[in-house]
């Protein structure tokens, strides 16, 4: 008689055989009962509660052949979980001339051995429903508590000896940062090409990609939400960002991905999510049109007028406008007075402490004091019921203190103006024709731009930065006009914010 050897080993179960084990058993039944093994499969690490196991399903498909007479397992479980999966395969092994043969159960081919059989396979089966049950029972609980439940990590936390989440402080900072980074301008790849070049990788091990940046400002984790499937709960976890710093990056994601021209390399609008129509204040998206000769013209266009909607400002050319944008941008990067201007008002805006940060600094610092007192009394022999207990708890007040106080000073970074100066004057050396540089520049100090048709009004990224150019002064200008006025608009000024800027 030949036979082959099936094994396997699930995850779920981790006091079964190994694999090993399986095929030693296995063999040793085979050549006490003369039987000739012709193939060994194997599966690792894969339930008997669906067929999708690749050298499961080979062997069956091999049976075909009718090479073999047997298939022997250590175990019936071992072949499959659900009764109707194992009858429908034993039907095909014995519709191909082989059966299947557990080298450890006595089971024979008379009625009492269906019988056994069944009932083997059915004990099996509720095992493996209740060990589910229970599985789900206890992710459920834990999900209550806001526990980690397994699965991918997100970078920034770690998991405490109670299944808690924690801040993890060497990435936690990296994380506000991204969130930061990106809320004030800078793209996915700037962000991941900055952490990976600074060593930080994801919880795995691996290097930051852009799709590790998009599902990380996605992920409302950071923003202390706990979710699992049904189970919401907000403030459940630690938070690293705040609620208003998420949505900023939630608003400008959601624009970018209404903005399809922003990621076509070849023809890059710098100023999508940023150009806004005068007159009805929508979104000037990027367009571009061949002429009888051949030549490619790029330009902006109201999406109102795209739709028709009733809006009816012109077009800009792309090259004209962006080319106007930077000249005015320069014209802040070079100015050494008005640099000194943005990095005062930075500093005051940082100067601005919470009072928070210095009174947890105290408590620690008297937490610590405590402890070193107490372990002073240990070692002097003083020791008392309450000792350990007290001990304890100090402990455990000294961590939260140590996780709240990273918090807070990820919530307050500490630069000096001499950084943020010399991280403004770096700009200078950028190539104004690279478009790389480009949109460095505009993402870095331009928040937006309302072309109307008299005039055009930009804000940059820091406090009362506003602009307005007109038409006379566009004409004088050696750009010259493309506005192609018609009459004066109605809407006011926008409104100004002030940029927090990150340094590398």
């Amino acid at each position: 008689m030949k036979g082959v050897i099936y094994a396997r080993y699930s995850s779920d179960s981790q006091r079964e055989e190994s694999v090993e084990g399986q095929l030693r058993e296995c063999k040793a039944f085979a050549e006490k009962n003369d039987i000739q093994i012709v193939e060994t499969y194997i599966d690792r690490a894969l339930s008997a509660r669906t067929d999708r196991r690749p050298d499961f399903q080979r062997m069956i498909g091999d049976s075909a052949a009718k090479n073999f007479d047997a298939v022997i397992v250590w175990k019936l479980d071992r072949f499959a979980r659900d009764k109707f999966d194992s009858a429908y395969y034993k039907r095909i092994l014995k519709n191909n001339g082989a059966k299947v043969i557990s080298a450890t159960e006595a089971i024979s081919d008379g009625a009492e051995g269906i019988l056994l059989e069944s009932i083997l396979e059915g004990m099996a089966e509720y095992y493996s429903d209740e060990l589910s049950e229970k599985i789900i029972r206890g992710l459920t609980e834990n999900a209550l508590k806001c526990k980690y439940n397994g699965g991918t990590l997100p970078l920034g936390y770690v998991i405490d000896s109670e299944q808690y989440y924690q801040l993890d402080p060497l990435t936690a900072p990296a994380v506000l940062d991204a969130f930061t980074r990106y809320a004030d301008g800078s793209s996915m790849q700037e962000i991941a090409d900055e952490l990976n070049l600074k060593g930080v990788r994801t919880n795995r091990g691996n290097k930051i990609t852009i799709n590790v940046i998009a599902r990380m400002l996605h992920n409302r984790k950071y923003i202390g939400e706990f979710k699992q499937k049904d189970i919401v709960k907000p403030g459940g976890i630690p938070a690293i960002v705040t609620e208003e710093l998420f949505d900023r990056v939630q608003k400008r994601m959601t624009a970018n991905k209404k903005a399809p021209a922003k990621h076509k390399a070849e023809d890059e609008y710098l100023l999508t999510t940023k150009l806004f129509c005068g007159k009805c204040r929508c979104y000037m998206v990027g367009e571009s049109g061949t002429s009888h000769s051949s030549q490619v013209h790029r330009y902006y266009k109201c999406v109102s007028v795209k739709k028709r909607r009733g809006c009816d400002k012109k077009t800009v050319k792309k090259d004209w406008i962006e080319n106007l944008v930077i000249e005015q941008i320069k014209s802040i990067v070079f100015n050494d007075e008005l640099i000194e201007s943005i990095a005062d008002a930075i500093m005051e805006l940082q100067g601005q402490e919470s009072t928070t940060l210095p009174l947890l600094r105290k408590q620690y610092a008297d937490t610590q004091k405590a402890i070193d007192n107490m372990l002073n009394a240990i070692q002097q022999g003083i020791l008392t019921p309450l000792t350990k207990e007290r001990l304890e708890s100090l402990e455990k007040k000294k961590n939260e203190l140590s996780v709240e106080i990273v918090k807070e000073e990820m919530a307050k970074p500490a630069i000096t103006k001499d950084q943020i100066v010399f991280w403004l004057h770096r700009f200078r050396k950028l190539d104004a024709k690279k478009r790389e540089h480009r949109r460095r520049l505009i993402d870095s100090f331009v928040n937006a731009v309302y072309l109307y048709d008299d005039r055009m009004i930009i804000t940059f990224n820091y406090k009362d930065g506003s602009k307005t150019i007109t038409l006379a002064e566009l004409e004088k200008s050696a750009l010259g006009s493309d506005i192609n006025a018609l009459s004066p608009p109605k809407n006011g000024c926008p409104r100004q914010r002030v940029a927090v800027f990150s340094f590398a």
